[in-house]
């Protein structure tokens, strides 16, 4: 699994991930100061089946531990994440 590079903007409300001139995202919203709602992630069709949804999934959800935030999953990708990997990030969900 090839190493993307992850940014956080919080002021577009999304986590970045970038490999090899391509990019995916994950989109979240704040509903309240301390919750976050991870709400839509798209990864380019050239990074898909590397794990970049995995690499972003895992630095926002280590984001809302370090903040102390609850976690709501709208997207399903998320939804799937959370559920495969339970016993890491059950502490987490609203």
């Amino acid at each position: 699994m090839s190493q993307a590079t992850i940014q956080h903007h919080p002021q577009d409300q999304e986590f970045t991930a970038e490999l090899n001139g391509a990019t995916a995202e994950l989109a979240y919203s704040r509903p309240d100061d301390q919750t976050i709602d991870f709400a839509h992630t798209f990864v380019d069709e050239a990074l898909r089946g590397q794990g970049v949804g995995e690499q972003l999934a895992r630095h926002a959800l280590a984001f809302a531990r370090d903040e102390k935030l609850r976690v709501l999953t709208s997207c399903r990708f998320m939804q799937v994440f959370v559920k495969k990997h339970h016993a890491e990030y059950a502490d987490l969900l609203a």
